[in-house]
């Protein structure tokens, strides 16, 4: 779909008055962004002499943010999709009782669905910071500021996506799956702190050498 049209696309259909491209999308799409800068910082570092120590881990960073990178790409356009499945489903006829009840059990199919690929993007968002954790201490230091762009977009990515979750979560009936979800999400979310932190702290202090 939009992988392969302009970026101009995207953001005029992103920026239009209609449903999708949304948040959920966009929030993929940051998330992909921030794989970039991990993987361009890495590939300034890996080969040359004074970090050939790291090459073996540089060369996996670069490898599983491509996997990444690949995820969010595909997760920004399956969102698209399954918000056009829960509008479909709003728009079905609820002229009687059992077309009411046909209604109510589609939108709900569609709600969890597009609570999934949020969802799915929020637990990427947090591997790409751990991945891009693993890179600040070894990456050259010409390029620390872009490991920090990483970061940021990384980190909203992860905000962003987890609203998009929050926002289904709500109009979802099933209590296990909405609490273990909730739980789910508030687990990544602690390390998501605690790993954006370290991150930042890090790319000031070489930042200020």
């Amino acid at each position: 779909m939009y992988r392969n049209e302009p970026l101009d696309k995207y953001l005029l259909d992103a920026a239009a008055g209609t449903p999708a491209p949304g948040g959920g999308s966009i929030a993929a799409f940051v998330g992909a962004l921030a794989t970039t800068m991990v993987s361009m910082s890495a590939k300034f570092t890996v080969g040359k002499e004074e970090f050939k120590q790291f090459d073996s881990q540089l060369k996996k960073i670069l490898e599983e943010c491509e996997k990444s990178r690949e995820t969010l790409l595909s997760l920004m356009e399956e969102d698209v999709k399954v918000y056009g499945d829960v509008n479909k489903a709003l728009e079905l006829s609820k002229s009687n009782e059992a077309e009411r009840n046909k209604r109510s059990e589609a939108i709900q199919k569609a709600t969890i669905m597009a609570m999934i690929v949020p969802l799915k993007a929020t637990m990427c968002c947090l591997y790409v910071l751990q991945q891009t954790r693993a890179l600040v201490d070894i990456v050259n230091p010409n390029l620390i500021s872009d490991v920090g762009v990483a970061c940021y977009l990384a980190d909203a990515a992860f905000q962003c996506a987890r609203l998009n979750v929050e926002i289904n979560l709500a109009t979802i009936n099933g209590q296990s799956l909405v609490e273990k979800v909730q739980d789910e999400i508030g687990h990544a979310e602690k390390k998501v702190e605690v790993v954006f932190k370290e991150i930042k702290e890090r790319v000031l202090e070489k930042m200020r050498r």
